[in-house]
């Protein structure tokens, strides 16, 4: 799976959700998701702007569904991981035994573990969730989904529809 497809999977309601979180943490790559869907619609980005919430993230989460956008579909997921749930990122690094500092791998193409300790790690990952089951989906489809990443065994730990 790439970025773009875990954006066009994405719930409405969890499109808002992401928004409204990454333009509090990260207003700087909100700007540039906002930049893109003003591209995609033909639209000056302060029309994007003055749009409801929810109107607003529906567009984001359309412009970065589209192949083209994958970097930045990508530069959105990890910076909401970074920016916004950290923690959450840090466990699952620290589950998979990923060297990272603070959540940023050490490595720029870390190599697949073996089948079972990703198994393993993702069985563990989810097991420990509560209310906070779709943010660690998410991080699993988009940890599956950032180009530096090419590890089939993830992928096939993915739930239909991530």
């Amino acid at each position: 799976m790439k970025a773009y497809q875990v954006f066009a999977r994405m719930t409405p309601e969890r499109a808002v959700s992401l928004m409204a979180q990454l333009e509090e943490a990260s207003p700087a790559v909100y700007n540039q998701a906002v930049a893109a869907a003003s591209a995609v619609m033909k639209a000056r980005p302060k029309f994007i702007l003055k749009l409801p919430a929810a109107k607003r993230a529906q567009m984001v989460r359309r412009a970065l569904a589209r192949v083209a956008a994958t970097p930045l579909a990508e530069e959105v997921l990890a910076s909401y991981f970074l920016e916004v749930r950290k923690a959450l990122l840090v466990e699952w690094l620290d589950q998979l035994g990923l060297e990272h500092d603070e959540g940023a791998l050490k490595t720029d193409r870390p190599e697949c573990p073996p089948e079972a300790d990703v198994e393993k790690a993702v069985g563990a990952f989810r097991a420990a969730g509560g209310d906070d089951r779709d943010d660690r989906e998410l991080l699993l489809a988009a940890f599956a989904a950032q180009s530096a990443i090419d590890w089939p065994s993830l992928e096939a730990q993915l739930e239909p529809g991530d």
